[in-house]
């Protein structure tokens, strides 16, 4: 009988790394059937995904500069990598020699992926809800990792054509493809944003190189142009003062919305970390948005509660609107639009 360990990488190579990573997908189903290997990936923590903190781990230390000839396989480091058939076991020795880092990479290290890709279909929502309210936003972001995403007006975007939105003179360029019938009613403007604060169990100051490198790390080998994308946006933290806050965006919210002022609407947002969330704590949070969406408006932004479409539910004067926007892809690539 598969253990549970050799099951999760079966289900990470087929699932998550088919058609996206032909290095991590065949390392996965190597893996699978490895006791060494699945042994060291079981010291994650419980809840975590122990195949991409193990990749994390490996990827990170080559990436901080081990000497290894694993180096070779990974496009994110060779210029010609080898062949992914001859990876397998290079992958196994160097997780026999630095075992020991490893280990303590994966019992102090999360998964905290910022796609700020994603912000590809923020924009037109985040559009979307000052067509409504026309207030300045004051933005909530319950996950942030490292606040990528809330600088989402400061980059531009594209959406299959030669328009650009947004920042026109931002240097991080968006690109998304809009699938279906219907597409976003995008405007020559920014939305105003008034506040810009977000909330993590382990917040990422991207001034420290090491956070840094561990996120870049999380980045698979073949996708170039995420880490591209990433290092840009690492750029915008860097030269904006977000406010960070380390705790639980569910028991804060009510407090957070208590500060500020009337005139700006709130805007609470998630993408993908509801579904780390235990089912009572999403109930928890879809009550806070109503208890104060009783007192004054409120639009929340989120997926991954009810299912893994992009849901939008709002409170104005105390109605409740519920809209789904669409469905997107992981990492932001396309999305459809249905509002």
């Amino acid at each position: 009988m598969k253990s549970n360990q050799s099951i999760k990488f079966q289900n990470f190579a087929m699932t998550e790394c088919k058609g996206s990573s032909r290095l991590y997908e065949f390392l996965s189903l190597k893996i699978a059937e490895d006791n060494e290997i699945l042994e060291l990936a079981s010291n994650a923590p419980e809840g975590q995904p122990s195949s991409n903190l193990l990749f994390g781990a490996v990827h990170y230390l080559l990436l901080k500069g081990k000497d290894h000839h694993l180096r070779d396989f990974y496009p994110s480091i060779s210029r010609n990598p080898r062949k992914v058939e001859e990876s397998f076991f290079p992958f196994k020795e160097f997780c026999g020699q630095f075992s020991d880092e490893i280990t303590t990479l994966l019992q102090e290290k999360l998964v905290q992926t910022n796609e700020v890709r994603r912000c590809s279909y923020l924009y037109p929502a985040f559009q979307y809800i000052y067509d409504v309210v026309r207030k300045p936003l004051a933005l909530i972001e319950i996950g942030t990792s490292a606040g990528l995403q809330l600088l989402w007006d400061q980059y531009s975007y594209s959406y299959g054509t030669t328009e650009v939105y947004g920042n026109k003179d931002a240097t991080l360029h968006i690109t998304a493809e809009v699938r279906g019938d219907k597409t976003p009613n995008l405007q020559d403007y920014i939305p105003p944003v008034s506040t810009r604060i977000g909330i993590d169990l382990h917040p990422i100051d991207l001034k420290d190189d090491e956070n840094e490198l561990w996120l870049k790390a999380l980045i698979w080998p073949e996708h170039h142009e995420r880490r591209e994308l990433f290092e840009k946006a690492t750029e915008y933290v860097k030269a904006n003062e977000l406010r960070l806050i380390e705790g639980n965006g569910v028991e804060l919210l009510s407090e957070l919305s208590e500060e500020i002022p009337k005139e700006y609407a709130i805007c609470v947002f998630h993408t993908h970390v509801a579904n780390q969330m235990p089912s009572e704590v999403k109930t928890r949070l879809l009550e806070q948005i109503s208890q104060i969406g009783s007192e004054r408006e409120i639009f929340h932004l989120y997926n991954n509660i009810q299912d893994r479409d992009l849901h939008l539910d709002y409170y104005l004067d105390g109605k409740e609107y519920k809209n789904i926007v669409g469905k997107t892809e992981g990492h932001g690539r396309w999305f459809t639009w249905e509002l």
